[in-house]
């Protein structure tokens, strides 16, 4: 078994379909198919349905799926190895909060890349949910989350203590009248939503009135413009407080304390540039 062929076999499963697999791998369309075709006649059995919603697994293409995910990462670690090098150098990418990467990535990354310029460095942000599963999928290297992770294949370093608070416009309300506002939060799933939406059940107040936001530069410029109210780590609206755009008010010591971790596979072959990279965070 060939492992382009397997690799092309992995995408198509991921993807679940020809013609994406075939955008992702770069290759033709018809050179996927054809492959796809010869590996199930290599095994004697259909490795996938073909049908309007795609291609989906057999049994048989969900047993060999398992083993390709843990081939690939073998091959992949293998090529890491023997290209590991005294310099640092070569592909890293990390993963990181939507509001870490927004006030501590710029310096703490620009410091790392001045001393190793030679690593080619990838951002990606999300929630800790999805940042995590990257991590154990083997996609991104590592991962600045919020919390403790509970698993057993993972370590991690904590990196940063932040201070949660409230935000909103300039005003002299009081913060029972504030909360009564529509929130502003990121999408389901981020850490500090899942703490105000807490907070507010203990006050009995309701949490129907939200308004979702994609970046925190946008809940920023809502907030200060008197769209609603929202909780985010003291650093991130430490400018627009100075400017006077916005209020902070802080909340109970409860839900105030928030720690930021980076998390990575036990497993995982650590190049010189993610040994680095992981001495720069927590010298730093």
């Amino acid at each position: 078994m060939d492992s382009k062929d397997l690799r092309i076999f992995h995408t198509v499963a991921i993807e679940k379909n020809i013609t994406r697999a075939a955008e992702v791998l770069g290759y033709v369309q018809s050179n996927v198919t054809a492959r796809i075709r010869q590996l199930e006649k290599e095994v004697s059995t259909p490795l996938f349905y073909r049908s309007k919603k795609g291609m989906i697994l057999t049994q048989a293409g969900e047993n060999l799926f398992g083993y390709s995910e843990k081939i690939l990462h073998l091959l992949d670690e293998a090529l890491k190895s023997v290209q590991y090098t005294e310099n640092p150098s070569g592909p890293l990418t990390i993963g990181a909060l939507e509001t870490t990467a927004a006030v501590h990535m710029p310096k703490l990354l620009r410091n790392y890349l001045q001393k190793y310029p030679e690593v080619k460095l990838s951002l990606v942000t999300g929630h800790t949910g999805d940042l995590v599963q990257k991590v154990l999928d083997y996609e991104i290297d590592g991962a600045f989350v919020s919390g403790k992770v509970d698993h057993p294949d993972m370590e991690q370093v904590l990196v940063f203590e932040e201070e949660l608070v409230l935000i909103s416009e300039n005003t002299d309300e009081k913060l029972k009248e504030i909360l009564k506002k529509p929130m502003l939060l990121l999408s389901v799933g981020c850490s500090m939503r899942n703490r105000l939406e807490q907070w507010l059940e203990e006050e009995d107040m309701e949490t129907n009135n939200i308004m979702e936001f994609g970046t925190l530069e946008a809940i920023l410029g809502g907030a200060s413009a008197g769209l609603g109210v929202s909780m985010l780590p003291k650093s991130a609206v430490k400018g627009r407080e100075e400017q006077g755009l916005i209020r902070v008010y802080t909340i109970p010591e409860a839900y105030r304390n928030y720690q930021v971790y980076f998390v990575f596979r036990k497993d995982f072959f650590q190049t010189r540039a993610f040994e680095r990279f992981l001495e720069h965070i927590t010298c730093d």
